[in-house]
Parts: C-alpha cells; structure tokens; sequence
C-alpha cells in the first residue's frame, strides 16, 4: 500500500512558511490570526531577484468578519527580512495574549 505524501511546509519558528506568487502567509490557519506578506516590489541584488517593499499584515482567521474588519495590524517594511522579523513578533504577542 503506498503512503499518501505530507505535504511539508517550510516552517519559520516553529510555524509553517507558505509563498503563493508574491504573497506568504505565515502561521497556523487554525489559529486565532496569522500573518500575510505581500511583496509590493523587487530590486536586484548580486544576480539575485530579492523582495524590496513588503507589506505586512496580521490577520484574523475568524470566517465570520468581513476582509477590511480581519485586518488587525498592517504596516510596510523594507526587504523581508524586516517584515518576516514584525510579523513574527505581532503573531506570537497576538496568540501569547490569548491565554
């Protein structure tokens, strides 16, 4: 019997990565909120296609809230480094907050 494959996720901190086209999404969707990064922009950089400005939001997971009122945190960063490292921290002060 063949083995149904997991699909692996690469993870950051413990909490899954996924990119689809320009946008990722970083945490668990069965969480109270999870971060979205949108690459607004790119720039080269030693033969590299590298994320330039980046917005990043914490949203809400509820089904019930329309999209504007899911948006709880929004802001827009330089590289993504800068955005992964605020949308880490507004994630984990969200979900640590909840008890």
């Amino acid at each position: 019997m063949a083995e149904a494959k997991k699909a692996a996720f690469l993870m950051y901190k413990g909490k899954p990565l996924v990119r689809c086209g320009n946008t990722l999404y970083y945490g668990h969707m069965s969480d109270k909120c999870v971060v979205m990064m949108q690459i607004l922009s790119t720039k080269e950089a030693h033969g590299m296609t590298m994320a330039d400005r980046v917005q990043v939001q914490l949203l809400s997971t509820d089904p019930e809230l329309r999209m504007k009122d899911r948006i709880l945190k929004k802001s827009e960063k330089n590289g993504l480094y800068n955005a992964m490292d605020i949308g880490s921290i507004w994630l984990e002060r969200t979900l640590n907050a909840e008890g």
